[in-house]
């Protein structure tokens, strides 16, 4: 099977390789931005869509043009790009799959693209890179680079540029070392309980330095923007933002690593955290209630990383042959795995499980594992249905229609019994 895989150096580049990628960054960060106000003047007075090929013609005019004679120092092939990476995310929002195109800010996401291998050249013995108007530049190889390149990613973060290569490569089919199944409940209290008891602390990176990162954004506010004190200030906050990401990262990649070379199918919950996390302070009419806790809670939310937790568990378990199955994660921690009885009742703290019915006790996080890694079971063995979309007296009564006999799922049961295999 064929493997597409990026790898990320720092670089170390000397002065005027700096202010030459700056420089970069800002011209396609201009054609981007007005390549999207042209798009919404044309839309505006009744034109069609303006596709890459046309739009390309109205960069050449640019880059021609006594207005932006710096657009020639830059290097072409970047621009290009730009205009591609607009053209995507009018495709993306048309496929309802993303919001409409913004226009992109200064010093947010700063980063530029050679599309093509034969643009850049690497020298692993030298630990140095040769990209297009800037010249060798020496950076950390901190790994071997595996596979044959496809295009590089020079890009801003911290204060701090990288490169991002992307590579592909040719790799025998993966087999699972192992032929365990689990199911995963995440949470703030804990950041991940498994079905089999164990469970992964939260790490809370933002948490541990949210009051020293208050401190110097507050001393940023006070300073005159702009200035060299500012900017020293902004300096400090944005080693404070890396130090956080970096962290949270490094903790999802040892745990995502762990889990998939562990289990050869994982099963979690399909949680819209943009959603869960959503503002609740409302408007000037309809004001919100609880909006300090929830913005608090929205902040713990956000901490865990669970989208990203997600994603690499996505990857990791196909470059290791497992599967990843997502379930709904409505009543995970409200269902009884012995009786099947639904109440609110049967988590009445955060912690604690008793149901109502049978007494049966337990954490309310890994009742929420188990009941997770069984409806993992009956979406791989029968197929249920996942969809959000249905209401939950439209998904009752498809359950009891076609919920299989206990022949049928026995095969996919796990230890719990095939009682709370067949029902929710």
């Amino acid at each position: 099977m064929q493997r597409l895989q990026a790898f990320k150096y720092e670089l170390m580049p000397d002065g005027q390789q700096e202010r030459q990628m700056r420089r970069f960054v800002g011209a396609c960060r201009f054609v981007f931005n007005q390549a999207l106000a042209l798009q919404k003047a044309n839309h505006e007075a009744g034109g069609q869509f303006i596709g890459y090929v046309a739009m390309a013609k109205h960069l050449t005019a640019w880059r021609n043009a006594a207005e932006t004679p710096w657009l020639k120092e830059a290097p072409v092939h970047p621009l290009q790009h730009a205009l591609k990476d607009l053209e995507r995310a009018y495709k993306n929002f048309f496929a309802k799959r993303a919001a409409f195109p913004r226009f992109k800010k200064k010093c947010q996401r700063d980063s530029f693209r050679y599309p093509d291998a034969k643009q850049f050249k690497l020298d692993a013995a030298n630990a140095r890179i040769f990209l297009p108007k800037l010249g060798w530049m020496r950076l950390r190889l901190s790994r071997p680079l595996l596979g044959a390149p496809c295009n590089s990613t020079v890009s801003l973060s911290g204060g701090k540029w990288f490169v991002s290569i992307q590579t592909e490569r040719e790799v025998d089919q993966p087999v699972p070392k192992s032929s365990s199944a689990i199911g995963i409940d995440v949470g703030i209290a804990r950041f991940a309980t498994f079905s089999d008891g164990s469970f992964l602390a939260s790490l809370n990176s933002f948490k541990k330095h949210e009051a020293r990162l208050r401190r110097y954004q507050r001393a940023m506010s006070r300073k005159v923007k702009f200035s060299s004190n500012w900017k020293k200030a902004k300096a400090r906050v944005q080693r404070i933002n890396a130090r956080i990401g970096n962290a949270r990262r490094d903790y999802l990649h040892k745990a995502t690593s762990a889990i998939s070379q562990n289990h050869a199918m994982v099963c979690i919950e399909d949680l819209q955290v943009r959603n869960m996390s959503r503002s609740a302070a409302g408007s000037t009419e309809q004001p919100g209630k609880n909006v300090r806790a929830k913005s608090g809670l929205n902040k713990a939310i956000l901490d865990q990383g669970w989208f990203e937790f997600r994603r690499q568990l996505d990857y990791k378990l196909a470059w290791n042959g497992g599967l990843l199955i997502v379930v709904p994660a409505q009543n995970t921690s409200r269902t009884c795995p012995l009786c099947s009885c639904v109440s609110a009742d049967n988590r009445k703290t955060q912690a604690v499980f008793r149901c109502v019915q049978c007494g049966h006790e337990g954490h309310a996080d890994h009742i929420g594992a188990i009941n997770i890694l069984a409806r993992g079971h009956r979406v791989t063995a029968c197929g249920e249905e996942v969809s959000r979309a249905k209401p939950a007296r439209a998904r009752r009564a498809a359950s009891v229609k076609q919920e299989p006999t206990e022949a049928t799922c026995s095969g996919a049961a796990p230890a719990m019994g095939a009682v709370g295999i067949l029902r929710l």
